[in-house]
């Protein structure tokens, strides 16, 4: 199936855009988190980032908070519920998706270019503090973790990583501990895979590898 598809692709309108359609249109669906972590039809909100607004490009490669690493194939203006809008449209090939995510409203979506290899590296330095487990019930902290994941932060997200990483002798991870460990690996290594220009696997693998080192 193509990702442009009707069946493959949504249109994302953040929170702050509804203002700009009809009131009696009906509302325009999001598409789902492909996790499957708990409360995942409830993401976090990503914090406005402060500075310039970045400009994106066909081509581009970026991160969308809820889904990880995309690609931009056009950006392209649209009628949308009576209104034109300039939409960038961004697939996701993984999960054979296309997002339209409106250009005005990008930066309070959280939507942002690939990390820079200083703060990628910055992530990893994460990967090698000590771990950092609060003493609460699971339920909430694999929500703190969710939050997290859905941030769209490698810093963050590798905090996930720091905290849910087991060496050998140590405990076993549960199975929801390993689910969000997994989706936060997965995370690091698409982004780091489309920083190396390779492939997510020898991202991950390099990952794991950096991980017995510690």
């Amino acid at each position: 199936m193509n990702a442009s598809s009707p069946e493959a692709s949504d249109t994302l309108m953040p929170e702050d855009a509804i203002a700009t359609t009809s009131t009696t249109t009906p509302a325009v669906p999001t598409a789902p988190l492909a996790s499957g972590l708990p409360n995942a039809d409830k993401p976090a909100k990503p914090p406005v980032p402060l500075g310039k607004p970045e400009t994106f490009a066909e081509g581009d490669y970026v991160v969308y908070p809820t889904h990880g690493v995309g690609k931009v194939e056009r950006i392209a203006t649209e009628e949308i519920a009576g209104h034109k809008l300039e939409l960038i449209h961004i697939t996701f090939e993984e999960n054979r998706m296309t997002l339209r995510v409106p250009v005005a409203k990008a930066r309070t979506a959280g939507l942002r270019k690939l990390a820079t290899r200083k703060l990628f590296d910055d992530a990893l330095a994460v990967l090698k503090g000590r771990a950092r487990v609060k003493r609460t019930m699971w339920s909430r902290r694999a929500q703190e973790y969710e939050a997290k994941i859905n941030s769209g932060d490698p810093l963050a997200i590798a905090e996930v990583v720091r905290d849910l990483h087991r060496n050998s002798g140590q405990p076993d991870q549960s199975f929801s501990e390993r689910q969000i460990y997994e989706a936060a690996m997965d995370r690091l290594a698409a982004e780091l895979a489309a920083l190396d220009k390779t492939d997510k696997l020898t991202a991950a693998q390099k990952l794991n590898d950096f991980l017995k080192t510690l």
